[in-house]
C-alpha cells in the first residue's frame, strides 16, 4: 500500500497490528519472557519457549533465535532491554505499541497465534504486510486483505492531507504486482 504520507513526520507515522480473520497459514513459535506466575501462565496459553533472565543470557551469549516472536512482561523488559542489538534488526524486540510487551500473556500468545500481522509505513510511505498464502480460497483472502486494509485506514494520522491511500498492488513472493483500484477505499474515508 502507498499512502499519501510523509514518514519523515513524527505525526504523519503510521503503524499498528490487525489480527487477521482466516490467519496467515503458518504456525508460529512464540518465546515469552516472564517471571512468576506469568511464566505458569504462558506455558498454559501454549507458549514454545517460555522463561526469564535465564532465557535472557541464552539469547545474548549463544544468539539464539529459534522463535518467531517475543512477548515480554513490563518488570522483565529492564533484562530484556539489553537485546536490543539482537532482537531490533530481526523485528523481534518486544514492544508495548505492538502489544507484545503487556501483563496479559494469554491473549498476546492467542492473537499472535491467531495471524496478527504488524504493520508499519517504510520510510518511502509504503507498507508491506502479508494477507496469507497462494493455497488459501479466494474469499479467504478478500477477508484478510479488507481487515488488513480498513485497519491501515483507521490509522491515518490525523497530520496526513489529501489523498491518503494512493496505491495499493496485491502480489504473491515472486510474482508481478497486480494493481487494486482505491477510489473506493478513499471514498470510504472521505465520508467517515
Amino acid at each position: 500500500m502507498r499512502l499519501g504520507v510523509d514518514p519523515k513526520h513524527a505525526d504523519q507515522m503510521v503503524r499498528g497490528t490487525v489480527v487477521l480473520p482466516h490467519g496467515l497459514g503458518k504456525t508460529k513459535r512464540i518465546l515469552v519472557i516472564a517471571s512468576g506466575d506469568k511464566i505458569r501462565e504462558a506455558q498454559e496459553a501454549g507458549a514454545d519457549f517460555v522463561g526469564g533472565e535465564e532465557l535472557v543470557n541464552k539469547i545474548m551469549t549463544e544468539q539464539w533465535l529459534d522463535y518467531d516472536a517475543v512477548i515480554a512482561t513490563p518488570d522483565m523488559m529492564r533484562s530484556v532491554g539489553k537485546l536490543g542489538k539482537v532482537l531490533g534488526p530481526r523485528g523481534l524486540m518486544p514492544n508495548p505499541k505492538t502489544g507484545t510487551v503487556t501483563t496479559d500473556v494469554k491473549q498476546a500468545i492467542e492473537e499472535t497465534k491467531a495471524g496478527k500481522v504488524e504493520f508499519r509505513v517504510d520510510k518511502t510511505g509504503v507498507i508491506h504486510a502479508p494477507l496469507g498464502k497462494v493455497s488459501f480460497a479466494d474469499d479467504k483472502l478478500v477477508d484478510n486483505a479488507t481487515t488488513l486494509m480498513q485497519a491501515v485506514i483507521k490509522a491515518k494520522p490525523a497530520a496526513a492531507k489529501g489523498k491518503y491511500v494512493r496505491s495499493v498492488t496485491l502480489c504473491s513472493t515472486m510474482s508481478p504486482g497486480v494493481p487494486l483500484d482505491v477510489t473506493e477505499m478513499n471514498a470510504v474515508k472521505a465520508q467517515a
